[in-house]
């Protein structure tokens, strides 16, 4: 059986946090009252530094992790190919930053690192030695649009049993589990005006695999609002939903590449009261975490597309999990 733990990214309160409602220590403080048993750091968001880590910044770490009791287990990298205005940057300039992120990560205690799929197969293999060096696992983020055993995931997959190195995996977000439309994405398009039907029809020429085009095309023929488009762009996109009938298909890929799971990002995007999240099925997904083998976080991820902040939904996403995993 799994031993899962909870934790809570601090990108959760993004919105507090660029709002300056919040400071670095009341993110902290926030993701302990919602339950966190320690966080995660995106360097980029929060390390003034970045991509060094200064003394000052550790110091007030230690400060936090002997005032909360919680300290960070996760450290979010940046995997930005496209820095320069005339060119990508290369495999080994990529490389050379992701080892910078992995001597921040180290630093700041945390054992498992994430990383984008803007670092090439070819590169993350090439990370391993670095990786063991620090004693830092890191996580090839599988984000939707991707899925588990997609073809790039399985490059991926590839190098980590070539390798056979603890210290590559993956990480995936929950967001690729996605069965049903992105509940911000559905309420902000009737806010603007978007009939119901409209945005009905557009899900329902998801499902069926109409192309992008030929659907707007429908719907614009149709009288559709034009603000449409936005929430149709996202269900093509990095919010995509698959039919509930892939889901099966989708677990079992989940099973498959668990052994290699070094952390998961419990994404999530809206939560009423009642604790369901409804485009994601967390049920399902944790039932299979729960009879594997996996020592790691369960990462808390809100994505705040209504602008509104994510403390309440923390706090329920949390709570969310705890049910599903019988914690106390």
């Amino acid at each position: 059986m799994s031993r899962m733990k909870l934790g809570a990214t601090l990108f959760c309160y993004g919105t507090e946090y660029a709002r300056y409602q919040y400071d670095f220590e009341e993110c902290v403080k926030q993701a302990y009252l919602a339950g966190a048993e320690g966080y995660e750091i995106v360097g980029t968001q929060m390390i003034p530094s970045y991509p060094n880590v200064s003394d000052d910044f550790l110091g007030m770490i230690q400060r936090l992790k002997a005032k909360y009791g919680i300290a960070p287990v996760g450290y979010g990298a940046n995997n930005d190919k496209g820095m320069l205005h005339d060119r990508n940057l290369t495999d080994d300039e990529m490389l050379a930053d992701t080892i910078i992120d992995l001597k921040t990560a180290h630093k700041l205690g945390c054992k498992v690192m994430r990383s984008q799929y803007m670092l090439s197969p070819k590169a993350f293999e090439r990370l391993a030695p670095y990786a063991e060096l620090y004693g830092v696992q890191v996580g090839i983020e599988i984000h939707n649009p991707e899925s588990p055993l997609s073809p790039l995931m399985r490059q991926y997959l590839e190098v980590m049993k070539r390798t056979n190195s603890p210290y590559l995996g993956f990480i995936p977000d929950f967001g690729c589990f996605a069965i049903a439309p992105n509940k911000p994405h559905w309420l902000k398009a009737l806010k603007a005006g978007v009939e119901e039907e409209h945005l009905q029809l557009a899900a329902d020429l998801r499902r069926q695999g109409v192309p992008l085009e030929e659907a707007r095309e429908k719907l614009m023929a149709m009288g559709a609002h034009p603000a449409i488009n936005q929430t149709l762009q996202g269900m093509y996109g990095f919010v995509q939903f698959k039919p509930k009938e892939e889901l099966p298909r989708m677990l079992e890929e989940l099973t498959e590449i668990l052994p290699y799971c070094v952390e998961f990002h419990a994404k999530f995007h809206y939560l009423d009261e009642d604790l369901v999240e409804p485009s994601i099925p967390y049920q399902e997904i944790l039932e299979v975490i729960k009879k594997s083998d996996f020592d790691g976080y369960l990462i808390s991820e809100y994505e705040d597309e209504l602008y509104c902040g994510g403390t309440e939904f923390t706090k329920r996403q949390l709570a969310m999990a705890k049910r599903f995993l019988e914690k106390d």
